[in-house]
Formats: C-alpha cells, sequence, structure tokens
C-alpha cells in the first residue's frame, strides 16, 4: 500500500477517535452532537472515508446512528439537518422524516451492543424536553427499557387504548400519560405528529414535552406500541429517559440466541 493512502487512513482513524473524544469532554456544550454529526459523520462518508465515528450515516434518508458513551448500549439517532429538538416545527409538518420509525428500526445497533436480542417491551427510544436535555441538535435515544417501568406497564395495559390516558401511579417519580400505537411498524405513524395535534388542543407547548416510545403486543398477540408523555411542570423537567436503564441490566436474563419479536 502506498505511503499516502496508509497516511490517509490514519487520518481518518484520528478524526474518529477526535469526534468521540469531543463527545466525552465537550458535553457541556450544546452543540457537541451537532458538531460530530455535520464536521464528523456525514463528510467523512461523503468523501468515502474509511472511518466514521458514527455507525450508521443514511444520506438517503438524512439521519445518522452514533453510539453514546453513556451506558453498554446506548445508540443515539440524529437527523443530518440541523433541528433542535421536540419543539421543532418542521418536525410535525406533513411529510415530515419519521425519525422514530427510523430509530426504532435501529434497534439492531442496542442488541448488537449488549450481545442479545431483546423483546419490544424491553426496549425504549426518548426525547426529552427542551429544559430536559442538554443537547441542542434532536436525538432519539435507543435503549433498554427499566426493567421495573416494563413490568408497570404489563400492569397497566388494559388500561391503555388509542386515546391518551392518564396512568394511575408515576414511573420514577413522575405523571406519565399513555396511549397505544397499534401500527406495528410505525409506517402510518408519527409520534411527533400525534402529540402535537393534541397538545394543540390543551394549549400546551411541545418544547415543554417528552416522550418515550416502548413496543408492546395487543391480546391477539399482533405487535404494537405503548407511547408515553410527559411535560414539564415545578420538579419535574420531562425527561423520559429516566425510563430507560442505561445499565441494561435486563439482558442478565437473556439467552445470547434468543429470537426478536
Amino acid at each position: 500500500m502506498k505511503r499516502s493512502a496508509v497516511l490517509a487512513i490514519v487520518a481518518t482513524a484520528v478524526a474518529a477517535v477526535v469526534a468521540v473524544v469531543a463527545w466525552a469532554y465537550l458535553r457541556p456544550d450544546p452543540d457537541a452532537l451537532w458538531r460530530i454529526v455535520s464536521e464528523q459523520c456525514v463528510p467523512e462518508a461523503r468523501s468515502g472515508a474509511a472511518a466514521n465515528p458514527c455507525s450508521k450515516v443514511d444520506l438517503d434518508e438524512g439521519y445518522v446512528v452514533f453510539k453514546d458513551r453513556n451506558g453498554i448500549g446506548q445508540y443515539l439517532l440524529m437527523p443530518i439537518r440541523h433541528i433542535d429538538g421536540i419543539e421543532s416545527p418542521e418536525l410535525v409538518e406533513p411529510g415530515a422524516p419519521n425519525y422514530w420509525r427510523d430509530a426504532w428500526d435501529a434497534r439492531f445497533y442496542l442488541e448488537q451492543a449488549i450481545g442479545t436480542t431483546l423483546k419490544r417491551e424491553e426496549i425504549g427510544l426518548a426525547v426529552n424536553s427542551a429544559s430536559g436535555r442538554s443537547q441542542n441538535h434532536l436525538h432519539i435515544h435507543i435503549d433498554c427499557m427499566q426493567p421495573q417501568v416494563t413490568a408497570a406497564l404489563a400492569a397497566l395495559k388494559t388500561l391503555i387504548g388509542e386515546q391518551w390516558t392518564d396512568l394511575p401511579m408515576p414511573l420514577p417519580g413522575h405523571s406519565y400519560r399513555a396511549r397505544l400505537i397499534v401500527d406495528a411498524t410505525l409506517r402510518e405513524t408519527n409520534p411527533f405528529q400525534l402529540l402535537f395535534a393534541d397538545i394543540q388542543q390543551r394549549g400546551e407547548a411541545m418544547a415543554d414535552q417528552t416522550l418515550l416510545l416502548t413496543g408492546t403486543s395487543l391480546a391477539d398477540g399482533r405487535p404494537a406500541f405503548i407511547l408515553l408523555n410527559d411535560s414539564v411542570e415545578p420538579g419535574d423537567n420531562a425527561a423520559a429517559e429516566e425510563l430507560l436503564d442505561h445499565s441494561c441490566s435486563v439482558r442478565n436474563g437473556h439467552d445470547a440466541g434468543q429470537k426478536r419479536s
């Protein structure tokens, strides 16, 4: 191999390491994630670089998948164009990209990281409110659910229908409401749009909302989802990430060969 080619590969690898180190040490910078996406992942994907700090860069669909430094299996899905967060109007426009669907499809990376497949109800996707996040670039957390939250939702499942319902018990100390989504693959359902349509009637702001999506099954066995929502109030900054388990303790009860549901 020519020396110039070797140097190019080394330079690419160093750049990837720099991006990850930046995330580790620049996290107080609210634009740290956006810098990784816009200055590292996307340019390197477009140039055909041999290494990339993102695990996946989909230029056609407009998103990246990035391993978060927190947790053994947590990944983040982020747009390749700058979108502040849950409050951004472009997320609820007709025909808006469904990043939730992309994030659910990307659960493979979580399962690969922890070395086992998970049941639908053991996987959670979360977006925090504007005041409950540290980064001003939309990122959907992809991680294991807290086992106690999964158990609580299983016990309450008969109360959750296709209309928003206040849960009769708090989850990690905060009040949530929930609704069922029967679209098993999210092909026709965008959780941002579902929430926006509802809070318009309630006179609330999207910036104050947090969402968590987790899998479930209907009484007849068909796959579905439960969508959880909380909003900012005194003592609650509305960060549904709190329902995720970054230690992914649920993996301890799994066999590596378990099939995905």
